[in-house]
């Protein structure tokens, strides 16, 4: 991989915890964010002492002429793009559609898909052999409630992403003669700050834990180590692929060695 890595919405969870991996392979990031200048300097912090050039830059992802903005900065502040996380998201809390407010609705949508469209929008006119670039690769993040409607109370969040999964397999075959890799990670249930009311809280915890194969959630470094492989250059032949990070998939029923 060479360029820069931009990683939106990389100031927390499974953003920032990509940028320290990235950071200590070498890559030179920068690190978009919406209001905590301070998360996002404290992962610069850390870039820079593991010798990479790093640096924040402050954009809300769902505001077109933010997004204009923030592309053009990160290239003039650290050199050309190379790669591309749109890792910026929003969640609600369980809602029942019946109860959804329109302004919510508008929010999740604007970011989780607008902003994602939006970020690959400039990547692309800016990573495509065709405009002179040399190519590059993006990972747009979705979620395990994209295939399944979510859980109680999330079906507008897998919504979302859904429409993230869509766009994504569309998007990488439009632009796969440019030299451009588009996929997408679906995580599980992991444990980051967007998560925080069952970070918070064991007994919900442990109830989700028992949905999933492999009975635990996941960490944010868990879903950062595929998100680079996807990114790197042993991933060349893939494209338009939206991977699971799954834990093994969602159990159905009682497990075998359940006791009767």
């Amino acid at each position: 991989m060479s360029g820069v890595l931009l990683i939106t919405g990389g100031s927390r969870g499974i953003g920032a915890a990509t940028a320290r991996i990235a950071a200590e392979r070498g890559r030179d990031l920068a690190i978009n964010y919406r209001a905590d200048r301070e998360a996002a300097e404290t992962v610069v912090a850390a870039a820079r002492e593991a010798g990479v050039e790093a640096a924040a830059f402050q954009a809300d992802v769902a505001d077109e002429g933010d997004v204009q903005r923030l592309f053009e900065q990160v290239e003039r502040d650290l050199g050309p793009l190379g790669a591309l996380v749109n890792s910026a998201g929003v969640t609600m809390p369980p809602t029942a559609v019946a109860e959804a407010e329109v302004e919510t609705l508008t929010r999740l949508m604007a970011v989780n898909v607008v902003g994602t469209m939006l970020c690959c929008r400039e990547a692309a006119r800016r990573l495509s052999k065709r405009r002179g670039r040399p190519g590059g690769a993006i990972v747009n993040l979705s979620s395990m409630a994209a295939p399944i409607g979510g859980r109680p109370g999330a079906s507008h969040y897998a919504a979302s992403k859904a429409a993230v999964d869509a766009f994504t397999v569309g998007f990488a075959r439009e632009v796969a003669d440019d030299g451009v890799r588009v996929n997408a990670l679906r995580p599980g249930m992991t444990m980051t700050d967007m998560t925080d009311r069952v970070r918070r809280d064991p007994a919900l915890r442990e109830e989700i834990a028992a949905t999933i194969a492999m009975n635990r959630v996941a960490t944010a470094e868990e879903m950062a180590y595929p998100i680079l492989w996807l990114l790197s250059d042993e991933a060349s032949f893939v494209s338009g692929c939206l991977l699971e990070a799954s834990g093994g998939g969602f159990v159905i029923g009682p497990r075998p060695d359940a006791p009767e």
